[in-house]
């Protein structure tokens, strides 16, 4: 066979580096698991503690109300974006099928840019949506979040746990209690998805900067608490996960990230999502880059990581 004691050498060469690389994941899954449980016990006590409560219980709680004369913040990030259209043509020249929208914001200055309009399948980005509504909520009604509550929301934002969705986006009125939440929250081009189906809720990456304020910015009607903690989860994204916007980054695991993936099962065609917040060169930015049309979810991250780092590019030249 020609070639063949090459081969073997190869072969046996590159099972030896999988080896390698499958201890090296193993071990980074046992400091997340880790890291993890110790982050969501410090969160929760931290959270319980700032709202002047202890345990709520484990009991499952009821859609409450939201309180109509809150006060809303600004719907719009600034008056006028720079226009990231430049920066991403070569990427949007050949698109083929496949939707683009970037929104991009400097958190200390408050310039933004951004990208395509339309709205897009959220996937699973709408968690932190979800669970922003779910902590206002629960101020409204003057509690703190149920243990089961915060057992789902860990595995809701950490582990983009579907089943921990379902569960809340039914603790929280479905799409009738997001609706009336992202009002208070500045979102204005954002529709819950109809029925049990929230995967499919709709929104624009604007709108996705818009709920990336509330969740890090003090102008916000999330206290400080819910903040805090709904922060610390993104902080902490499962390995596997924590591709995207973070690409990026100074420090990619520094990142606070959501990502969201989703096949559509009538066109088999993937939906990508990645929204965080990040710090590159030193300056955080808020940043949701959505995406659909793929044929596998692998194209799609790719894709995203594409855009990110051309949008980052021209905001750099911009500075």
């Amino acid at each position: 066979m020609p070639g063949g004691r090459h081969s073997r050498t190869r072969s046996r060469s590159r099972s030896r580096r999988e080896q390698r690389r499958r201890r090296r994941a193993r071990r980074r899954q046992v400091v997340w698991t880790v890291a993890g449980t110790a982050l969501l016990a410090v969160a929760a006590a931290a959270y319980g503690a700032a709202n002047g409560q202890g345990d709520a219980g484990g009991g499952d709680a009821k859609p409450e109300a939201l309180s109509a004369g809150a006060a809303t913040p600004s719907a719009s990030p600034t008056p006028a974006p720079e226009d990231l259209a430049p920066a991403l043509d070569g990427i949007t020249a050949n698109l083929a099928g496949r939707r683009l929208s970037v929104a991009l914001m400097d958190t200390a200055s408050g310039e933004w840019a951004a990208y395509g309009d339309g709205a897009f399948d959220t996937a699973s980005i709408v968690k932190v949506d979800i669970l922003a509504t779910l902590l206002l909520q629960a101020q409204d009604a003057g509690r703190v979040l149920t243990t089961k509550e915060q057992a789902y929301a860990a595995d809701m934002i950490q582990n983009s746990d579907n089943d921990a969705t379902s569960a809340l986006w039914t603790v929280i009125g479905s799409a009738t209690g997001l609706d009336a939440a992202n009002k208070r929250l500045g979102l204005i081009e954002t529709q819950g998805g109809d029925g049990t189906v929230w995967g499919v809720t709709q929104t624009t990456a604007e709108d996705q900067v818009r709920l990336l304020r509330s969740v890090f910015g003090a102008d916000s009607p999330l206290s400080e608490p819910s903040r805090a903690y709904i922060q610390g989860l993104m902080h902490h994204i499962a390995p596997g996960q924590d591709w995207g916007i973070s690409v990026v980054a100074d420090d990619p695991s520094a990142t606070a990230l959501k990502n969201g993936w989703l096949e559509r099962t009538l066109t088999k065609k993937w939906d990508v999502n990645s929204i965080g917040q990040v710090e590159i060169d030193g300056r955080t930015y808020f940043m949701a880059v959505l995406t659909n049309g793929h044929t596998t979810q692998e194209a799609g991250i790719s894709f995203v990581e594409e855009a990110s780092r051309a949008a980052v590019r021209e905001i750099a030249a911009l500075r």
